[in-house]
């Protein structure tokens, strides 16, 4: 089973955040949300913090401000994941300095478009 955590997950539909949650599901990947003021997002338990997800996803796709994303750095080198998407917006220079510094397999890209799909249809 193919797993992702999204970082800045959103309820906002709206929210590039929300539309990553919907574009990973509808490719049949197994979606861990992450915001720690949300409890459910598009019907999924949503974790407080990547060190609270059941399991190391393969994907992190991060929706954060870069001094969020800074400070989640730790937590995801601790637990692990194949490819860390920094999406526009989330990928700062230092963000992804700090992010290869610590041995994760940076790509910068819109994570929805890796996907094969457009985030305007989403």
């Amino acid at each position: 089973m193919k797993t992702v955590a999204v970082l800045g997950a959103s309820a906002n539909r709206d929210k590039f955040g929300n539309k990553a949650v919907r574009a990973y599901a509808r490719q049949g990947f197994t979606v861990y949300p992450v915001n720690p003021r949300e409890a459910s997002i598009e019907g999924l338990t949503v974790y407080p913090s990547v060190s609270a997800l059941p399991q190391r996803p393969q994907i992190v796709s991060v929706y954060l401000p870069p001094a969020l994303g800074l400070a989640a750095l730790p937590d995801i080198a601790a637990l692990g994941c194949d490819e860390l998407w920094l999406n526009p917006g989330a990928d700062a220079p230092e963000v992804v300095e700090a992010a290869e510094k610590l041995g994760l397999n940076v790509i910068q890209a819109c994570s929805i478009v890796g996907l094969g799909l457009s985030p305007h249809t989403m």
